[in-house]
């Protein structure tokens, strides 16, 4: 026999469902940081978000990083297990992809991730010089 769940809240069904943790988009944390530099009150904010005070709180402490990240085009969401190596390193392969492409040269993901890695060990190269 496994181990027995126990499930809180008002719900009559005998079914627990784990909440699951959803990360906030960059645009969503720019925005929340706008508007409380318009004077909206953190409560206000978290509940129009749906999300608790302190997260709202947290991400107005982070408001001074969140505005000097420059993501990458198709990125929305920061995270920090994503070395600003490779925020460094997809620009230029984008740029290389898209010489490629108007050049009217085959692309396969092989010589895709052979590209990338050359420019990141490149890029690594020159931060452990410099």
């Amino acid at each position: 026999m496994g181990p027995k769940k126990f499930c809180f809240g008002s719900g009559s069904s005998n079914s627990c469902e784990k909440k699951r943790k959803s990360m906030l988009s960059f645009e969503l944390n720019q925005e929340i940081i706008e508007k409380h530099e318009r004077g909206v009150r953190v409560s206000d904010l978290a509940k129009q978000y749906g999300r608790n005070m302190s997260t709202i709180l947290m991400i107005i402490k982070e408001k001074s990083a969140i505005k000097q990240v420059k993501l990458s085009k198709g990125i929305t969401i920061i995270s920090k297990r994503r070395s600003p190596t490779l925020e460094e390193m997809e620009r230029p392969l984008l740029m290389w992809i898209k010489d490629k492409v108007i050049v009217g040269d085959t692309i396969t993901e092989t010589i895709i991730c052979e590209k990338a890695s050359a420019i990141y060990s490149e890029l690594k190269v020159a931060r452990s010089r410099g």
